[in-house]
């Protein structure tokens, strides 16, 4: 051969081999964890390609099929981590611990990118971290990270990024739910859907992240499992804690019904125990929750039972606001008699101990209570009293406004010399507070003009 032959067919070989690599490099391939790629001078194997960031992107256009439909979807040219083979393999412990660093440094890329306002290569970072995930974690590690995932793309509005979660959530759930026979005769089931204690792990992990996705129901359902396993198993702190979780759910959605039935359990049980911190706070979730619902004869049930509570370990200072938000309940079901009962019982309670503004409250609400039933000389007693409670409460406001009330009732009663003294008085204070000074003034000349020469 030749020397110029020999020189010619030299170039092609290199012309051949530079051509194949920059193809390959096109593809974003690298090759598979299993056989690292070493490149002359180097001694450690290529790492995974992470996701580009957004400036990248608008240097270069990306082929148009560089992802797949399903982001979560395994992709070897996008993962070059994952081995080739590992649906036939175990994966070594290098390749597990290469995967796992490389997930954790994507959620912290992800989390960094949505921080500086691109989301697009947040969800690019995330899905990359999911997909290793999937190969080398626990399903309950993929689970946690598919809910925190699905909390910011709710929170983002991401609809399609959520399909994907959600998606890949109940390809997860659905497994929980296959017989365990079934689950054994399965060579590739997961080992924790076959040990119980990790199997109910794996429920509860599913059941924050179906929260996390903002799909309630489902969520609930997987806490009731997580309970009544809890119930088999006579596990207290997990029955109390689960719960909790379901009724912050029931109560988060407004499923008002559900969430009483919840603290009510909560509630029983800590009276069961004798539990003095977590009785009351229980008894004010079950308040709050008939007041929301609207159902004031519940409601006054458990105040009445929290004001047992206080009594019983002697603690007196709750007890008269209770009392005229029972009479205030009282007063919505047309039970008036029992209403005057307990703001006059409010304010006797209130007074001994020098608690002026539950006082005041209280003789505010029978006073308009009395005025919307035309019981003008009632009205008129109360708020003489109340002018004397808010000046022991140092609320000047409060004053301005009793003898704002007072000055009314007198004009109503035709009682106009009354009633001016009334608004002179108000508009002292007003004065101080700088306040509807010319409200007052308007008032006085109303009463004047009604009064006559």
């Amino acid at each position: 051969m030749s020397q110029v032959g020999g020189v010619k067919q030299a170039a092609i070989a290199i012309a051949i081999f530079g051509a194949l690599n920059s193809g390959a490099a096109a593809l974003g391939q690298a090759a598979p964890a299993s056989s690292p790629q070493v490149t002359p001078g180097s001694t450690s194997p290529a790492k995974e390609k992470l996701p580009p960031a957004r400036s990248e992107r608008q240097q270069s256009q990306p082929p148009a099929d560089k992802f797949p439909p399903n982001p979560l979807a395994i992709s070897e040219p996008l993962d070059p981590l994952i081995p080739y083979d590992y649906k036939e393999r175990a994966l070594t412990t290098g390749e597990r611990d290469e995967l796992i660093k490389a997930a954790d440094r994507l959620a912290v890329i992800g989390a960094q990118r949505l921080q500086a306002q691109d989301a697009v290569g947040a969800y690019e970072a995330w899905n990359q971290e999911l997909r290793y995930r999937r190969v080398v974690a626990a399903l309950v590690d993929e689970v946690r990270a598919l809910g925190r995932v699905g909390d910011a793309a709710w929170a983002q509005n991401n609809t399609q990024q959520l399909r994907y979660i959600t998606k890949r959530l109940d390809e997860i759930r659905l497994q929980t739910e296959r017989p365990i026979a079934q689950l054994e005769a399965d060579t590739r089931t997961p080992p924790e859907l076959l040990a119980p204690a990790r199997r109910m792990e794996l429920v509860e992990a599913l059941g924050l992240a179906y929260q996390q996705v903002r799909l309630p129901k489902i969520a609930a359902s997987l806490y009731e499992q997580v309970l009544a396993n809890a119930r088999q198993q006579g596990d207290d702190l997990k029955l109390e804690a689960t719960l909790i979780n379901l009724g912050q759910l029931h109560l988060g959605w407004f499923d008002y019904a559900n969430a009483a039935r919840v603290y009510r359990e909560l509630w029983q049980r800590s009276q069961a125990r004798q539990d003095l911190f977590n009785e009351p706070l229980y008894l004010g979730q079950l308040i709050f929750v008939h007041e929301q619902a609207k159902q004031p004869k519940e409601t006054i049930f458990y105040q009445q039972q929290l004001i047992e509570f206080y009594r019983k370990v002697n603690d007196p200072k709750p007890v008269p606001a209770l009392i005229t938000r029972i009479a205030n309940n009282q007063r919505t079901l047309g039970q008036l008699d029992r209403a005057e009962a307990n703001y006059q019982l409010a304010y006797q309670s209130a007074q001994p101990q020098s608690q002026w503004a539950d006082a005041g409250d209280a003789l505010k609400n029978l006073g308009e209570m009395y005025r919307s039933n035309d019981r003008l000389s009632a009205a008129q007693r109360i708020y003489t009293f109340l002018v004397d409670v808010e000046r022991q409460a140092y609320n000047a406001y409060g004053m301005m406004n009793a003898y704002d009330q007072l000055g009314q009732i007198h004009l109503q009663q035709q009682q106009f010399a009354e009633a001016i003294v009334a608004f002179e008085r108000g508009r002292e204070v007003a004065r101080q507070l700088k306040f509807r000074e010319d409200y007052f003034t308007a008032q006085i000349q109303k009463a004047a003009a009604a009064a006559g020469p």
